[in-house]
């Protein structure tokens, strides 16, 4: 649909932030329609697939045109976890999933934590080298073994091994000046169903999930953890709306009970999960009065253009600056980064990580 900018009081204080909505393109260039909806207000951040990538060359363009289009620039943010979930592979270095740290943890914990830095490392320098913001990472989700969507996405069934892990995965972020999201915030591995394509029902007390499930998100609250990602579950013992519609999650357990102080996003809005809430409209609405910094609205270009168009949302500072923390920081370009030795050792260490037995020499720190 055609995107009206207005010119009321309510948009005009919104020009100079961030809107709270991301969406997403269509393909790896910018049409004339996407270039006046991410001109719009009540935009904030772009997520990118792997239908808008065909070389880094390419990404690193079209990247730097989304971020010329605003001032402050709009977020840019991807899903690049690593395994299953990596939208940009060819030209960028593949990274396995992160139970593989998992499973070494439980051999050589010291070599599982320093791996898992370096991947968290490799994966953000390689992403900000062509201008991304931030990957939606790491998955902080128990792996329960229930749970398809989840399976080899979480480091460990442990939620203890899960924070350590995590914890050094964010270090090799912030190293490489990237900003983390843990998602799926409280947990998204104990249900079957798929929130793609599901509505997934924990029907657990809530003791029993803040003491387990949201226990890695509670150990890195601190100033490690810059956002978090909501799951599209319905904790049926707790709250009758999906996580990311519920002000008790969001406000009185995440922000109140774990003191998390950084920005909340919603999963996609799309999904099947959030259906509860109503048509996108009204999703929007709810997850943003529920205490959402920004929603994802993805696959659906008419339904995007609905949401800018219509939404009224808070004008709330606290909310511009979380969003602000997820800005990339300055970066070496990509030349520089594949000349340097760190990326040559990150990416040789990674190559060599087969599940065989030799990872844990890999990472073992030598004898002094």
């Amino acid at each position: 649909m055609p995107i009206r900018h207005s010119t009321d009081s309510h948009r005009a204080t919104k020009r100079h932030g961030l809107g709270p909505v991301m969406v997403d393109l269509q393909g790896e260039a910018l049409t004339g329609e996407e270039r006046e909806l991410l001109r719009h207000p009540a935009v904030g951040g772009v997520i990118l697939f792997s239908r808008n990538f065909s070389s880094p060359e390419q990404l690193e363009e079209l990247v730097r045109e989304i971020h010329a289009l605003r001032e402050p620039g709009l977020l840019v943010a991807v899903d690049q976890e690593g395994g299953r979930v990596q939208r940009f592979r060819e030209g960028f270095s593949l990274l396995p999933p992160v139970r593989r740290f998992g499973e070494l943890y439980d051999r050589a914990p010291e070599a599982a934590r320093e791996a898992a830095r370096l991947a968290g490392w490799l994966m953000a320098s390689e992403l900000r080298a062509v201008g991304v913001d931030f990957s939606f990472a790491p998955v902080l989700d128990l792996d329960r073994g229930v749970s398809g969507v989840i399976g080899d996405r979480a480091f460990h069934s442990d939620p203890k091994v899960v924070a350590r892990l995590a914890r050094a995965w964010l270090a090799g972020m912030r190293e490489a000046g990237m900003a983390a999201t843990g998602k799926h915030f409280p947990g998204h591995g104990a249900v079957v169903a798929d929130s793609h394509v599901d509505v997934p029902v924990d029907e657990r007390s809530f003791e029993t999930i803040l003491a387990e499930d949201a226990a890695p998100f509670a150990r890195l609250a601190d100033n490690a953890l810059a956002a978090v990602m909501t799951a599209h579950v319905i904790y049926r013992n707790v709250d009758r709306l999906p996580a990311t519609f519920s002000r008790f999650w969001i406000e009185e357990v995440l922000r109140g009970r774990l003191g998390f102080q950084g920005a909340v996003f919603s999963d996609d809005l799309g999904m099947a999960g959030a259906a509860v809430a109503g048509d996108i409209l009204a999703r929007a609405e709810a997850a943003l009065a529920a205490g959402c910094d920004m929603i994802l609205v993805c696959n659906d270009p008419e339904g995007a253009g609905m949401v800018v168009e219509k939404l009224r949302w808070p004008d709330t500072p606290l909310s511009h600056l979380r969003l602000a923390r997820m800005h990339g920081r300055p970066a070496p370009a990509r030349q520089e980064l594949l000349a340097a030795p760190q990326w040559k050792k990150a990416v040789e260490k990674m190559a060599r990580f087969t599940g065989n037995g030799e990872e844990g020499m890999l990472f073992q720190e030598p004898c002094q």
